[in-house]
């Protein structure tokens, strides 16, 4: 094996997309790799301190977490690039929409089809970072990422993933497995 020392390589790494309401209720998102799901009704967000959706996330105490869709790729990925501290017209160029929410004081981004409505928990100051948790208060899906059966369909989101090794985008593919089954002759051994 080839050592690389101190590295954040671990692969695969979710894109979502943060939307927060600036101070003249415009619409800022960026993208963020770093975090996920940490409990059952809870996210963290990994952040640093200078991003403007920090200083939003402040002021409003709401956010929505959303997964976009390789079909939005283009303008997620400006989104993550371009600092809204630079651009106050970030969000608008991009052509995208959003909603605001009816449960939290942050928009919903309408061409996203899986989005967290979320409200902060707590802002944790630490040494390597600013963590932000937020309680998902209700999750909404686009119908046409939905199943026979009413449930959200993963292969349907067209999800991508980031590649923290060579910044590179990878589409969701196919099922491979089965949670909790595909291990399951190993337990009957």
């Amino acid at each position: 094996m080839k050592d690389f020392g101190v590295k954040p390589y671990l692969f695969p790494m979710p894109v979502y997309m943060i939307g927060t309401y600036n101070e003249d209720d415009t619409v800022d998102a960026m993208a963020m790799a770093w975090g996920g799901i940490c409990a059952e009704n809870m996210v963290a967000l990994n952040l640093e301190e200078d991003h403007k959706t920090v200083a939003n996330l402040k002021a409003r105490g709401a956010f929505t977490l959303s997964v976009p869709g390789t079909d939005t790729l283009v303008e997620s990925d400006f989104m993550g690039t371009a600092s809204a501290n630079k651009f106050a017209d970030k969000f608008e160029r991009t052509g995208l929409h959003a909603v605001k929410s009816s449960r939290v004081d942050a928009p919903v981004i309408t061409e996203y089809p899986l989005t967290l409505e979320c409200k902060v928990v707590e802002m944790q100051d630490q040494p390597y970072g600013l963590r932000v948790l937020g309680e998902i208060v209700n999750v909404l899906a686009d119908e046409k990422v939905l199943d026979a059966d009413g449930k959200i369909d993963g292969g349907k989101l067209n999800a991508f993933l980031f590649d923290q090794v060579k910044f590179d985008y990878y589409k969701v593919g196919e099922i491979c497995g089965k949670a909790w089954h595909s291990g399951a002759p190993l337990i009957k051994q």
